[in-house]
């Protein structure tokens, strides 16, 4: 058994690790095509984004393996014969249950360890291949707008790779002065350093307008000269850097993705702490200072503390509200409502300047959660697929990989719904990451439970179909009464 279920573990964790990286690099086709980029880098990527995937493949992969596996066992009724010879399910399950907790361990240290590092890499690789220009391939018969500040438009091309007829816009200096220039044919190469291109025309015409700026000044409406120059050879250099630049890894060292267990820890404790102090820092001189929109000293009192009761009865604001004229009475509530305006806006002010550092903080609690939801999800969906594998007695890939894609798309939207919510603040970071195990935890407790006992999925229900029969008659009998 425990050889069949590693079988098949490997080749469904290899298939959901190949259809979880074509999705990943659909994403990020834009940042790979038109690149000209080396086999080299591709592989790279392929190897980084392959370890990012793997959160999402392990689960997958166990839990359409133990589905496969108790299937079979329970469609050739050999699971019946086990059982029928005293052996109970739990029995049947120990060495499968101790190689997914073995599986589990693993993602857990490879989600701590491995993955930030290939994470570092990976959005480093991805940085540095948006920086990159696209590989320079102009098109016949159409436009060609790659080059910032340049369309080319080119009629043909010979073998070895000269242009013909070629017509340029220059709208390095603004559209309003751009540059013609034709040529009958051309080439266009790199400099050796690879940030330039160069651009050989040969028996050509160029057109330039001369005071476009001196008639925007003055207004005038006149017609503008311009200068028509003739060559027979003019080169052009035009600044593309070509070359593939490696992005900086170390910009990432202080970002969530980048860090373990004990530094996503450390973070998290040292940003909670200046948190706190700065909203401490804020409350007091929200009290000390700007008490209802009054400013204070520090030595001031801010209420009479020596007064006997018949003293408090002179200082009712009703009172004195009342005795004030009209016009005064506007004026206080005036500037009643421009100090609360003040106020709302030294609060809103402080809102934004703790944001930062409680968003810094969602994200690392975010990432500390998530690594160990995976090793606790692996689990969860052992238990899942093992026990309803064998209720359904479906064994092979087809009934099996069906029941898999729906239970994971299920907790695929449970878990990026607690998510973002955890993201966005809704929910505490810890109710959002762990959501998907509070509601799929039950569900594999329920069909491990029916798998022991040999009942069917539909036994239970009938005692809550009678109860809810029962309170139907009851109540159709009082509304008519």
């Amino acid at each position: 058994m425990l050889r069949n279920f590693l079988g098949l573990f490997l080749a469904t964790f290899f298939i959901a690790v190949f259809i979880l990286l074509m999705q990943f690099m659909w994403m990020h086709v834009n940042d790979l095509v038109g690149k000209g980029i080396g086999i080299s880098v591709l592989a790279e990527f392929f190897l980084y984004a392959a370890a990012t995937v793997v959160p999402l493949a392990l689960p997958l992969a166990i839990l359409l393996s133990s589905l496969i596996s108790f299937g079979n066992l329970a469609e050739k009724f050999e699971l019946t014969a086990m059982k029928a010879a005293g052996i109970s399910l739990f029995r049947i399950m120990r060495a499968l249950t101790i190689a997914v907790a073995i599986l589990s361990v693993g993602a857990f240290f490879f989600s701590n360890n491995v993955l930030p590092k290939s994470q570092v890499k990976l959005w480093a690789l991805i940085f540095s291949l948006r920086q990159k220009s696209p590989e320079l391939q102009i098109p016949v018969g159409e436009f060609y707008a790659d080059i910032d500040g340049y369309h080319i438009y080119v009629r043909g091309k010979t073998r070895n790779g000269e242009l013909l007829n070629i017509m340029i816009y220059d709208y390095s200096g603004g559209f309003e002065n751009a540059k013609v220039m034709v040529a009958d044919t051309g080439r266009l190469s790199s400099s050796a350093d690879k940030r330039f291109l160069v651009l050989d025309l040969i028996h050509g015409e160029a057109f330039e307008n001369l005071n476009k700026k001196q008639q925007r000044a003055t207004g005038s409406t006149k017609s503008i000269p311009y200068r028509r120059e003739t060559f027979s050879h003019k080169r052009i250099i035009i600044d593309f850097a070509t070359d593939f630049n490696r992005f900086d890894e170390s910009i990432l060292d202080d970002q969530h993705v980048s860090k373990n267990v004990a530094q996503l820890t450390h973070s998290i404790d040292s940003v909670r702490k200046v948190s706190n102090e700065r909203c401490k820092e804020q409350s007091r001189k929200l009290v000390a200072e700007h008490y209802f929109g009054r400013e204070i000293t520090k030595n001031e009192v801010l209420l009479p503390t020596n007064l006997t009761k018949e003293e408090h009865k002179v200082y009712n604001l009703d009172s004195l509200w009342t005795c004030l004229p009209v016009y005064k009475q506007k004026q206080v509530l005036d500037l009643a409502l421009d100090k609360a305006r003040n106020q709302r806006d030294l609060i809103e002010y402080n809102a934004i300047m703790l944001d930062d550092a409680e968003r810094y903080k969602r994200k690392h609690e975010i990432e500390l959660y998530r690594k160990f939801t995976l090793a606790f999800a692996c689990l969860i969906f052992f238990f899942i697929g093992a026990p309803l594998g064998a209720i359904t007695k479906k064994g092979g890939l087809g009934a099996p990989v069906v029941m898999s894609v729906v239970l994971f798309i299920f907790y695929y939207i449970i878990d990026n719904t607690g998510y973002k919510m955890a993201r966005e603040a809704l929910w505490p970071c810890w109710a959002g990451m762990w959501l998907s195990s509070f509601v799929l935890l039950p569900i594999g407790i329920f069909l491990t439970y029916k798998a022991a006992t040999d009942a069917p999925l539909t036994r239970g229900t009938e005692g809550l179909k009678m109860l809810l029969d029962r309170f139907k008659k009851k109540y159709q009998q009082e509304y008519e009464d």
